[in-house]
């Protein structure tokens, strides 16, 4: 879910209510609102998975970003379509200067927040400047939604925001789409972490614990019909909860379910809708160049002893992953059919290879050793998107070849922690990769300045630094395909495939959908059944 090298923040679950106060109006007090329940009302009971202790702080923690989004609090200046296109949301267009180091973005008329205060472009600017300010400690770029120095006026009378970069910008408002540039009401939100006041349809009600989830109701201010007056939203660690709990009743609809046997139960019966987005997401495994795979020819053996097209097609897996090699999903349009892959599965090649390499078993306990020391992996994972079960069948194909593996599965956030501080050999995650409508942002994960990994090849930081200031969309598709090229053949990134996401719902539920950017969770197309 991240893209930016940012510290996971431990939060306190303690109960949070939304802040009171702010413009007066009607839906300053949340509170009123769920109180006043009557026989008529329209409840989405909604089973989702939690990141990062529950946290809407968009500052905070990226994951708090994600929340606040996907669970319509949040909304952004632009949103991506299906197709990964830009759409006006919050602004109502925007244009900028030939030289890509000016934008002028006019704000939609009329827009408040939720606790009634008008949506002006002083806000605007006082949201990404709290942004900048408060960033996460661990981030490469707290000021994240900006790569390059830059000033940003605000014309309230006007209703716009002018930017001004040092450097050309390629895609300024893609960054500014993304769930991190989620406009909150600073100046009235007293509590960042479960309380945020945002814009979209729906507005927190109270927030019931770490690993419980949140009571939203309608945002009373909302510019239009909001379709649910309340939502609970109901933490649910694994699959099995999800699948039990919407055939029992107890939620109306979920996401990601990823128990291939539960998707295709819900998919025969009449009773449910299955809705599955082709994905833009690539799970995938770090592997820690300031470690032991800091050795390349154990990292290329390592890519050779395992079968990722069996893995995909699995029964544990079959369906929800395509199988693939380079760290951009084979549907986009970056040259993957014309990449080579030097490390397709041979496992006795990957043996010869370390054989060759002095990589052998000297005690006969079978496992190979480096400077005298059995090669013992720590692969770190957590359970989401089925990132546990590719690292338990890496596993075996691994100690197949003389590789030892130990795996920790822990929560999303120690997941995190243990990659923000290089605490891995292998860490399992599953990443939308065009997150701002580009890979560029992406691809700064294995770049010298911005990676997680320890890695760093001159050649690719050179074109990395090129991709930056690159405005023509044919030669920047040209310098991603050579990032990823570079990749494959450091063999830096163990690929699990490309992930595609899914909704189900009962009958209780008139429509949902799941989008290519899995943003948009909790939005008014979500509507009761009739």
């Amino acid at each position: 879910m991240k893209k930016e090298k940012i510290l996971a923040l431990l939060l306190a679950g303690v109960m949070a209510t939304t802040v009171l106060g702010g413009c007066g109006s009607k839906g300053s007090d949340s509170s009123s609102s769920s109180s006043k329940a009557s026989s008529d009302e329209k409840v989405l009971n909604f089973g989702c998975a939690m990141y990062t202790d529950g946290s809407v702080n968009t500052a905070g923690d990226e994951n708090g970003g994600w929340n606040a989004m996907r669970y319509g609090i949040t909304e952004t200046l632009f949103k991506f379509n299906d197709n990964m296109e830009l759409e006006p949301w919050l602004a109502e267009s925007y244009t900028v200067n030939d030289d890509h180091t000016e934008w002028v973005v006019t704000l939609k008329k009329g827009l408040k927040f939720s606790d009634g205060c008008d949506l002006t472009a002083s806000k605007v600017k006082e949201a990404y400047e709290h942004l900048k300010e408060v960033g996460p400690s661990g981030s490469a770029k707290p000021e994240k939604y900006l790569e390059f120095e830059a000033t940003i006026d605000a014309d309230d009378e006007a209703g716009t925001l002018t930017i001004k970069t040092t450097q050309p910008y390629a895609n300024l408002m893609g960054q500014l789409s993304h769930p991190t540039m989620g406009i909150v009401d600073v100046e009235h939100t007293e509590n960042f972490d479960n309380g945020t006041i945002g814009t979209g349809p729906y507005m927190i009600d109270s927030f019931n614990g770490v690993g419980v989830g949140y009571t939203l109701v309608a945002n009373p201010n909302f510019r239009e019909e909001v379709p649910y007056d309340k939502v609970n939203l109901l933490y649910m660690g694994d699959n099995s909860a999800k699948a039990m709990a919407l055939e029992s009743g107890q939620v109306d609809l979920v996401e990601n379910i990823t128990n291939v046997a539960d998707i295709q139960k819900f998919q025969d019966s009449d009773d449910y809708t299955v809705d599955i987005a082709t994905g833009v997401r690539c799970g995938f495994s770090w592997m820690n160049f300031d470690g032991v795979l800091g050795n390349k020819t154990l990292r290329q053996a390592i890519l050779m002893a395992i079968d990722y097209d069996t893995i995909c097609n699995s029964k544990t897996i079959g369906g929800l992953y395509t199988p693939g090699f380079s760290v951009l999903p084979s549907n986009l349009s970056y040259g993957y059919e014309k990449l080579n892959n030097p490390y397709t599965y041979d496992p006795e090649g990957a043996k010869k290879l370390l054989d060759d390499a002095g990589i052998v078993d000297t005690d006969g306990d079978g496992i190979r050793e480096i400077d005298g020391e059995n090669i013992n992996l720590r692969y770190i994972s957590y359970e989401n998107r089925l990132l546990n079960e590719f690292s338990d069948a890496h596993t075996q194909y691994l100690t197949e070849i003389g590789i030892g593996v130990t795996s920790e599965y822990g929560s999303s956030d120690d997941q995190w922690s243990k990659l923000a501080a290089l605490d891995y050999d292998f860490n399992n995650n599953n990443w939308i990769t065009v997150g701002t409508g580009d890979p560029f942002a992406y691809m700064a994960n294995w770049a010298t300045e911005s990676t997680y990994c320890a890695y760093s090849n001159p050649e690719y930081d050179a074109l990395y630094q090129e991709l930056k200031s690159e405005m023509d969309e044919d030669k920047r598709a040209d310098l991603i395909f050579q990032m990823q090229q570079i990749l494959i053949d450091d063999a830096a990134v163990l690929i699990d495939g490309y992930y595609n996401s899914s909704m189900i719902y009962s009958k209780n539920v008139g429509y949902a959908k799941i989008h290519t950017a899995d943003y948009y969770w909790l939005s008014t197309e979500i509507v009761p059944a009739e």
